[in-house]
């Protein structure tokens, strides 16, 4: 589809307007994550249908499975945050306790290697560049996501791990607004821990609602 690949060149390159949309309302998710806004979830909703789109194009299966993948887990924290809406003491931030850190821990490691192998021996999942650098990025963004959906602090954590990695795997990909935006999302993803973190160290009542 000739839609897919619609863009504009900057400094020779080809720049997607779907990686350049979905990126945008991917940093506005964790703008709207830090306030802890209702509106985190229809937002990134909207973005993961971008950068699907614009994986497609660029045939990064591990990135457009991990879109797909958001969609899913979007819908499930739109609910689990509609819910904290409604309790009489809102939505808790905490931090995660040692055994789901253990569990969260678990399934990066586990998943990423089975993932990889995915990857690898599946023709139509092939990557051109290391299956394992996309495996982890899927698994550790559905980590991530699950993580925020419960409100736990930790999430922001798993988001740096994946931006170390996310870097060089969408440069190489030609994703260069994602490679950009996962930069900006590294400083933002530090100043979203350290509110979530002091909310979550704070006088536990009463609770700070999720607001409209």
């Amino acid at each position: 589809m000739n839609w897919l690949g619609a863009g504009f060149e900057v400094f020779g390159e080809h720049i997607l307007w779907t990686d350049l949309v979905g990126n945008v309302l991917s940093l506005a998710v964790v703008w709207l994550a830090m306030r802890r806004t209702i509106w985190t979830w229809p937002v990134q909703l909207a973005g993961a249908l971008l950068l699907l789109a614009a994986s497609l194009h660029a045939a990064v299966p591990g990135n457009a499975l991990k879109q797909v993948l958001f969609l899913a887990l979007a819908a499930y924290g739109w609910t689990m945050w509609t819910r904290g809406r409604r309790e009489e003491r809102g939505l808790a931030v905490r931090e995660a306790t040692a055994r789901e850190r253990i569990a969260l821990l678990a399934v990066l490691v586990v998943g990423t290697a089975v993932v990889a192998q995915l990857f690898t021996h599946l023709d139509w999942l092939q990557v051109a560049w290391s299956p394992w650098a996309n495996a982890y990025i899927f698994v550790g963004s559905a980590v991530a996501t699950f993580a925020q959906s419960r409100a736990l602090v930790d999430f922001w954590i798993v988001w740096v791990l994946v931006d170390l990695v996310g870097v060089p795997l969408a440069l190489k990909s030609g994703l260069y607004v994602s490679g950009a935006v996962y930069g900006i999302f590294f400083v933002m993803v530090l100043a979203g821990f350290r509110n979530w973190l002091r909310e979550s160290q704070a006088v536990p009542t009463p609770r700070k609602a999720v607001t409209a």
